[in-house]
């Protein structure tokens, strides 16, 4: 038998396979905000060394969708209470006005290492830091802080 020879299932082809019926399964859904023509999309691998506070107080110019690969993250995005995000967990947020204060290692022993797809708006940054005179100004839309 030549190695050029067909493989079950016609000239050339390989046999099909039915997993991917059931390779899929949805993690997360949301409807995000308008997209505006023009806009970049990035998948970024974010780590973070063992009780590391993370990126300072900071919003992105469009939504974001995160998967938590590895560890946990302590979570907090303006208007809702921090939470905890363990590995397997996905998380989003829309971008745009809205303050993310927290995306630190909740965990003192081990690294996280998330996964987060980003739309960009035409034009600006990917990820802008937020000045304290801005926290300060804006502290009534922060949920409280736990005892």
């Amino acid at each position: 038998m030549a190695n050029n020879e067909p493989t079950a299932g016609g000239a050339g082809s390989r046999p099909r396979s039915e997993a991917w019926k059931t390779a899929l399964t949805v993690l997360q859904s949301a409807k995000p905000p308008f997209v505006p023509e023009g806009a970049e999309a990035m998948t970024v691998l974010v780590e973070f060394p063992p009780g590391d506070p993370g990126t300072p107080p900071h919003r992105h110019s469009g939504p974001a969708f995160g998967y938590m690969l590895e560890g946990e993250m302590l979570f907090e995005l303006e208007g809702e209470p921090e939470r905890v995000i363990k590995a397997g967990e996905t998380f989003w947020e829309p971008g745009g006005d809205v303050i993310h204060y927290q995306d630190g290692n909740n965990r003192t022993d081990s690294w996280s290492r998330f996964l987060v797809t980003m739309m960009c708006a035409p034009g600006q940054p990917m990820l802008t830091l937020v000045e304290d005179e801005e926290l300060v100004q804006r502290k009534d839309r922060r949920s409280p802080r736990p005892a």
